[in-house]
């Protein structure tokens, strides 16, 4: 296992120590959807206990342009270039679902400023590629994004390769017959392998939630691991109803491990992959039943909307973004998950009603005592099963994790509310740590 510049090491001292370090929070934040015709924006958010601004919004970067819905973001390096000092967590790449627009901000020194702009017109002449989601760095200092469509919105998409001066280089993919959707990505170098994940078509997802396209096959059902070198499918896993919109993925931080989980949104549970004989095997290993919620005309799944992995590798994390709560789970003996944690945080079963929306985007400190949480996941989705939440805007939250004995409770010093934003309310999403996170770095 190694570590270096870029990043703590993969269950090192280091990490507790860098996490007591951590000051700063990165979230984007959006207006899409909420009427209000302002340009989505990166808000700078104070996490320091001591600090006089404490769990405040300290800086807020607009950016350029009216609707780009900023959804998922990361780094331009990792713990995956731990061999080249010239790296750092200098630039952010924040892409624009919506939009395709891809924006590079320059973090430099804490603050943030636009480095860069890579229009979507670029990137659909080029690559014949839309939606960007997932950004991953890579060891040999490209950024890899995965994109959820073609050119017009269809799928399958594929995945998109920036250099290291963020001009676009091309497709990763070589072969990628078995894909009928995209999402999100993990790669496993000593392993030689990538998994991806399936949504659907940015037509199909764009506009809302509708019951007749999961019927008519238009979202996703798969999983793909991928032969890291040759950028070919080597194998693909159909999970069916049982794995419906299976969405982020997540290897175990250790990379001697081939262990990982995904959690499959609409069927609502947590399946557990792993290599035995060069063989890829998947199983369901969590479900959360669905329940019954007056004036709904189906039991209302859970949907498992993120998860993450501490960097220990002990506890697995998830959000039920339509239940309300977020769950933790000791994955010591990843085939028997164990839950050790639960708290609501909104939600559509009225256990905190307080909160609004439910519980979706998550991120852990790196010692895993502080689990922050946002609860936007798609403006059009937002609208459309938590309609208030233009209005009363999101709010970020932290747990408090009992890392010894498993166990969480929302801390009530912090709580930062979006809805009390200078020009409006507005929706946060993914959350990043400046000095790396549980759900960006791979180690290799």
């Amino acid at each position: 296992m190694t570590h270096g510049c870029c990043g703590p090491g993969y269950a090192s001292p280091e990490a507790a120590i860098q996490a007591e370090r951590e000051k700063l929070l990165y979230t984007v934040a959006l207006y899409v959807g909420t009427g209000i015709e302002e340009p989505d924006y990166l808000a700078t958010i104070d996490v320091d206990p001591q600090s006089s601004t404490y769990s405040q919004v300290i800086h807020r970067l607009p950016m350029p342009y009216v609707g780009d819905e900023l959804h998922h973001f990361g780094w331009n390096a990792c713990s995956s270039c731990h061999n080249n000092s010239s790296k750092s967590r200098q630039f952010l790449v924040i892409p624009g679902q919506r939009s395709s627009r891809i924006y590079i901000v320059d973090t430099a020194d804490g603050g943030a400023a636009i480095h860069k702009v890579i229009e979507p017109e670029q990137i659909k002449e080029q690559t014949d590629l839309s939606a960007p989601h997932t950004v991953h760095c890579l060891a040999d200092g490209h950024v890899m994004i995965s994109m959820l469509g073609d050119k017009e919105g269809n799928g399958p998409g594929g995945f998109l390769l920036l250099d290291e001066n963020f001009d676009i280089v091309g497709r990763w993919e070589r072969k990628a017959d078995a894909m009928r959707f995209n999402y999100d990505f993990w790669y496993q170098p000593r392993h030689n392998v990538m998994v991806s994940s399936e949504w659907g078509a940015p037509k199909t997802y764009f506009p809302g939630f509708n019951l007749n396209d999961v019927a008519a096959g238009n979202y996703g059902h798969q999983l793909h691991f991928w032969d890291w070198s040759k950028h070919e499918i080597v194998q693909s896993f159909d999970l069916g109803d049982e794995g419906l919109i299976p969405l982020e993925v997540r290897f175990l931080h250790n990379p001697d491990s081939t262990h990982g989980f995904v959690g499959a949104a609409l069927s609502s549970n947590i399946w557990h992959w792993y290599q035995k004989s060069d063989r890829w095997f998947i199983e369901k290993v969590i479900d959360v039943p669905s329940v019954e919620v007056e004036g709904w005309e189906i039991p209302v799944p859970s949907l498992i909307t993120d998860i993450l992995i501490s960097m220990d590798d002990r506890y697995i994390y998830f959000s039920n973004w339509l239940h309300g709560d977020i769950r933790q789970y000791d994955i010591t003996d990843p085939t028997h998950p164990k839950l050790t944690g639960q708290v609501w945080c909104g939600g559509l079963l009225g256990k905190n009603p307080e909160l609004a929306g439910g519980p979706q985007m998550l991120q852990l400190s790196l010692d895993g005592s502080r689990l922050y949480v946002t609860n936007s996941l798609f403006s059009s989705w937002d609208n459309q099963f938590y309609p208030n939440l233009s209005q009363t805007g999101s709010y970020l939250l932290q747990i408090d994790c009992d890392i010894k004995n498993g166990g969480m409770k929302i801390n009530d010093n912090f709580y930062v509310d979006f809805g009390k934003e200078p020009n409006g309310p507005s929706r946060a999403h993914e959350i990043r740590y400046p000095g790396g996170d549980c759900t960006s770095d791979i180690w290799v």
